[in-house]
Order: structure tokens, then sequence, then C-alpha cells
């Protein structure tokens, strides 16, 4: 088992930045990937970012690219989302994911991110 506590996530005006964490505990070593996603009212969770468990390879969805850092510190068992330049239509909730496959991923209990232009 693995559980993801996501922090970081509050009100912030539009150009604005936040960085969001999460915390991992439990069976990490099982990991293949990790990643933020995020759900806006109305809208399907879609995927922001990921980052491997060895750190080598990250990736990111076009509407984030040069705005959005996914990072992750091995020490402290902790994944990092850096926000800057921040839109109003970045508002929604954020999920930290730890992916296994083939086995269903892990999830945080998601932190909420509103924008306020």
């Amino acid at each position: 088992q693995v559980q993801l506590v996501e922090s970081g996530g509050g009100l912030v005006q539009a150009g604005g930045s936040l960085r969001l964490s999460c915390a991992a505990s439990g069976s990490t070593f099982s990991i293949n990937a990790w990643g933020w996603y995020r759900q806006a009212p109305g809208k399907p969770r879609e995927l922001l970012a990921y980052i491997t468990s060895s750190g080598t390879t990250t990736h990111y969805v076009d509407s984030v690219k040069g705005r959005f850092t996914i990072s992750r510190d091995n020490a402290k068992n902790t994944v990092y989302l850096q926000m800057n330049s921040l839109k109003p239509e970045d508002t929604a909730v954020y999920y930290c994911n730890a992916d296994r496959p083939p086995f269903p991923a892990y999830w945080g209990q998601g932190t909420q991110v509103t924008v306020s232009s």
C-alpha cells in the first residue's frame, strides 16, 4: 500500500505561483512513475505532468508546459509541482498519482487551487 497526501493548494491571484507537495508513504518501491492531475468542476480529470521514479524522464501537457515543473525528492519521498504564471483556468482540484502498472494507481485526496482574475 502507498498513501499520498497533497498539500500546498490555496487561493492565488492570476500571475502568481504555488508549489504543491505530495508526500508518499508505504511501499513506494513499487511505483513506476509519479504524476499530477487536476479536475475542474464539470470536467474530466486530466493529466498535467509525470516523472519516472528514476527522475530521468518528465512529461508535460501543452497547457502547462513552460509554466509548471514536476520534481521529486527521493530522500523525502515527496513529489512537487511548481506552478508559475497561474491563470484563472488553472482553478481545479489537484491530485497526486502513483502509477504501478498493471495494478490500479494510488491517488491522493486532492488539494484545491483557486486562481482569481
